[in-house]
């Protein structure tokens, strides 16, 4: 097959030099020409980006020759589409996802792959034909895979089969509730999740933990490549900076969380380390109590519980808290030694009334001298007669909801102000991806200068003869490096693209086009040989 080259309107025609692998792989064919066009930008919440395309032209000639079997076999997955999959200027970057938002609990369990297997789980992906890169991120809340992908529509079937594999749902039932996004949009959503703008709690932070951990998991499996470990990596950073710029995970948005914030702004903070805690009841909402009280710096409370079985199981998940278990029978006796008191219980009557909590003794005034009833359960455990005690404040859900509902307000004006940093990051992730484009003509255009520099540095230190000194020998060596190293500034300058000056990636493109042209530098399918030679290996592997 000859070879193709040049451009024309604007579109470029990839070499395929002939009796490369790339060539006969195509032989089948009797015109193969690659060509990539620029498309219309996508926006999202301000966001731009560029998505490339490729176009593969074919036509069958009558003159193809006799394949044998063995190739024929792996060459006819390959012929419709293998050469615009493997020289495609660049791939996209895919997320399928399905989440807390859509999907019901009993689906995100199938699906759900434990850390230890997220290795496993990317080799496995990126075996798949039409992937590159792969990453996942699975949390109780959230089963998502990240891709680079050859294809879009043949990576998405191939992850989506993958998927059903794995967990049983047949691909039908998981697309009643994936969702997919691509490149700038994937980009977008992945920064929103690290920043906590896409949890159930607005901007909490255990997923930034969590995409922290895909990074540490990822690193040294094949697959985790350049453009995913930079995605997850810039992902942390925006995640930080929105923490840190907006500070929007402060502020109590569940019930629980405001319980805690709600008793504390009614204590002196001087008090707050030496208040005896009491919580009455240790179910989920109890629970959820004690983890708020130890996230405040609570180190010690007591625990009421018909049973002694769910505050152990607490205990330990709470390791360094002293937690102190008193049964149900002798909850009056702890109410008088509490300064504060939160009811989480089930019981349909309430526990506590006027006549109960009368004659208890009086706080001390360095907490404030009340004693605080904090109740978050329906029905109520106080009794709103309790507040006509004059030693005691009792605050039931109602009164929480404000607390609440101020915060909510807050945090979604904080989300306003993260949205406006995960634009400005996601333009930057972009502006890193396009520079990566002319990476090889960078490398190129040095090893082109670097050999002339050294061919004439020969010539000229033989022409000064043996005798030559280190020192003159070695200053003779750095003036040729500092000669190449200034002609080549400007040149290289113009093939940076990573959003730091006004220069567009259609300018970069055309500099390196240029460059390409005027140093002859070629540009190299040993990648593309490389590619369709391991799916060629691949496919007869499984065949």
């Amino acid at each position: 097959m000859a070879a193709v080259s040049g451009s024309f309107a604007g579109f470029v025609a990839l070499p395929i030099p002939k009796g490369s692998p790339a060539a006969r792989a195509c032989s089948g064919f009797s015109r193969v020409g690659v060509i990539g066009r620029k498309m219309g930008s996508s926006r999202r919440r301000g966001g731009g980006c560029r998505l490339s395309f490729v176009r593969c032209e074919v036509s069958a000639a009558s003159d193809a020759p006799a394949l044998d079997a063995s190739s024929a076999s792996a060459l006819e997955q390959l012929k419709a589409s293998a050469v615009d999959r493997y020289t495609k200027e660049r791939s996209s970057i895919v997320v399928i996802g399905l989440s807390v938002h859509t999907t019901p609990v009993e689906m995100r369990e199938k699906l759900a792959i434990p850390e230890a297997e997220w290795p496993r789980a990317i080799e496995e992906l990126c075996n798949l034909n039409h992937i590159e890169e792969a990453a996942v991120l699975s949390t109780c809340n959230r089963m998502e895979i990240y891709v680079v992908a050859l294809s879009q529509h043949r990576g998405v079937k191939e992850v989506m089969e993958w998927m059903s594999k794995m967990s049983g749902i047949p691909v039908s039932e998981l697309c009643q509730y994936r969702f997919m996004l691509y490149n700038c949009e994937a980009t977008h959503h992945l920064f929103e999740v690290s920043a906590g703008l896409d949890s159930l709690v607005l901007g909490e932070g255990q997923i930034l933990a969590q995409v922290k951990q895909v990074v540490k998991v990822g690193q040294g499996v094949n697959g985790f490549g350049r453009n995913i470990s930079g995605l997850f990596k810039h992902a942390i950073t925006v995640g930080k900076r929105v923490r840190t710029e907006t500070n929007i995970a402060s502020g109590a948005v569940s019930v629980s969380s405001a319980a805690v914030e709600l008793a504390l702004m009614k204590i002196p903070e001087s008090a707050h380390a030496t208040t005896r805690m009491l919580v009455i009841g240790a179910g989920k909402m109890g629970k959820l109590v004690i983890k708020h009280l130890v996230a405040k710096g609570c180190t010690k409370m007591v625990v009421v519980n018909r049973s002694e079985e769910k505050v152990a199981a607490i205990r330990e998940e709470m390791n360094g808290v002293d937690i102190i278990y008193v049964p149900l029978s002798e909850m009056m006796r702890c109410v008088a030694e509490a300064d504060v008191v939160f009811t989480s219980t089930s019981s349909d009557s309430p526990l506590f009334l006027k006549e109960h909590v009368s004659n208890l003794p009086p706080v001390s005034t360095k907490v404030g001298g009340l004693r605080l009833f904090v109740d978050i359960s329906v029905p109520r455990n106080v009794g709103s007669c309790v507040n006509e005690v004059s030693t005691t404040r009792v605050y039931n859900v109602d009164d929480l909801k404000e607390v609440v509902e101020a915060n909510k307000e807050d945090r979604l004006r904080k989300a306003r102000e993260a949205l406006a940093i995960i634009d400005e990051e996601s333009k930057q992730f972009e502006a890193w991806r396009d520079s990566l484009e002319t990476v090889p003509t960078i490398k190129k255009l040095r090893a082109y200068a670097e050999r002339i520099r050294v061919a004439e540095l020969d010539k000229c230190l033989s022409k000064m003869g043996d005798e030559i000194p280190k020192k003159t020998r070695r200053a003779v060596d750095d003036l040729s490096r500092g000669i190449v190293n200034k002609l080549l500034h400007g040149p290289m300058q113009h093939l940076r693209c990573d959003g730091s000056d006004g220069r567009t990636l259609s300018e970069t493109l055309e500099n390196m086009h240029a460059l390409n042209r005027m140093f002859g530098l070629e540009m190299d399918i040993a990648l593309l040989e490389e590619k369709i030679r391991a799916k060629v290996e691949q496919i007869q592997k499984d065949t």
